[in-house]
């Protein structure tokens, strides 16, 4: 018999800061974020820190009483590792490291950790490494501390090179040796994108966890991977699907999230080519989550980075089986009434109006709606395939009865 194997969490502590950026409520939201990202990392939150920082501590972040509390905190419950959702500095890195004896991270670091999990290809390992090495070259002082200078006998009385030099000059050949293998698999597949032919192309984007391979799988009928934790999906999957009889290439990419690190967004911005030669964008919003409009916005933004915030855009809500509002009693005459009380109807009311039949509210899990979704998605391919071949317009009915 195979035994069954325990999965054991590691115990981790979050702290969070309020300043004139982000005030409670926003705080606890990152922290919720936070603490998801940690749960797909292999954590488990045990304890959470806030501290109202106007001008964060250069050497911890956070003040020295709170640093206390967090140190005995931290040795009472036998910590793994204290995680902050403010990016640090190297030197506010190892200064709380000295501090609380444990494992210190980021949410910078916490979401190279998950890619680094995540990456199945040689593609989206390569582009991982590259992001963890451009965020350790300047971190690495005070990793070595056993040696101060490697030094020369008889005719090698020179200035020497000190370890981390040493280290500096290996990380940075790393860099640009990772960088060329990069671009030459680049190359490779800009040619397989060429071979593709002249098919439509939509591609799905939206915030990490809206249920982009749910429905990838339930248009395409595949077995993309698909699972309830943040950046399931890390490899760009192309499939051919077939509504009616209009073929067309549909691709899911890697999701979204607010304050993705820098490197990250460098390393794989060639992962988002397909966004960027795709005719059709279908931008997949989870409206169960309080926060849907914050998503849209951060997906927006890291569109405009890519130069693809003017391509034709189909909103796809999903989730809607999900989606509960709160409610105000009648004889509640002092609670003011805001978009947490709004019903998908209200929401329909809204900007979301002025989108027209580009807004389609559905359910990829539970399979509601997917008719009206097949039939807009088919109309706008169709309107792009006849005109890149007016020859075929006869091929395609303008409305779809069946499937």
């Amino acid at each position: 018999m195979l035994e069954k194997k325990a999965i054991e969490y590691e115990k981790v502590v979050l702290i969070g800061v309020i300043n004139k950026e982000q005030d409670q409520e926003k705080v606890n939201e990152y922290l919720d974020e936070l603490e998801f990202l940690t749960y797909t990392a292999g954590g488990e939150v045990v304890k959470r820190f806030v501290q109202r920082v106007d001008v964060p501590n250069p050497k911890t972040l956070i003040g020295s009483g709170k640093m206390q509390e967090v140190e005995q905190f931290v040795e009472a419950h036998e910590i793994g590792s204290v995680i902050f959702d403010d990016e640090l500095s190297p030197g506010q890195q190892r200064n709380i490291e000295k501090q609380l004896r444990c494992k210190i991270l980021d949410r910078t670091s916490l979401i190279l950790d998950i890619f680094a999990q995540r990456a199945q290809t040689s593609y989206s390992r390569t582009q991982v490494e590259l992001a963890q090495y451009e965020y350790l070259l300047p971190r690495l002082t005070g990793l070595w501390t056993h040696l101060e200078r490697q030094k020369g006998g008889i005719g090698m009385r020179g200035p020497g090179e000190t370890e981390i030099e040493t280290d500096r000059r290996i990380v940075r050949d790393r860099i640009s040796l990772l960088k060329k293998k990069l671009l030459k698999i680049d190359r490779q597949m800009e040619t397989q994108r060429g071979n593709r032919g002249a098919l439509v192309r939509v591609a799905l984007v939206g915030y990490t966890n809206v249920g982009k391979s749910t429905l990838m799988n339930v248009i395409s009928k595949s077995d993309v991977f698909a699972e309830n934790k943040l950046f399931a999906t890390l490899d760009t999957t192309v499939r051919k699907v077939v509504i009616g009889n209009l073929p067309f290439l549909l691709s899911d990419t890697v999701g979204f999230i607010r304050k993705l690190p820098t490197q990250l967004v460098e390393s794989f911005k060639s992962t988002l080519d397909e966004v960027r030669e795709a005719d059709l964008l279908l931008h997949v919003v989870d409206i169960s989550h309080p926060n849907f409009e914050e998503h849209i916005a951060s997906v927006n933004k890291i569109l405009d980075e890519i130069d693809s915030a003017d391509k034709k855009t189909i909103m796809v809500f999903n989730k809607i089986d999900q989606y509960h509002h709160q409610t105000i009693d009648e004889d509640d005459l002092v609670t003011e009434r805001t978009t947490k009380h709004f019903t998908i109807e209200d929401w329909k009311r809204t900007w979301m109006q002025r989108m027209g039949e580009n807004a389609l509210f559905i359910s990829a899990l539970n399979k509601e709606n997917l008719e009206e979704f097949r039939k807009r998605v088919y109309n706008v391919v169709r309107d792009i395939h006849i005109t890149r071949f007016p020859y075929n317009n006869f091929l395609y009915p303008e409305h779809l009865d069946q499937y």
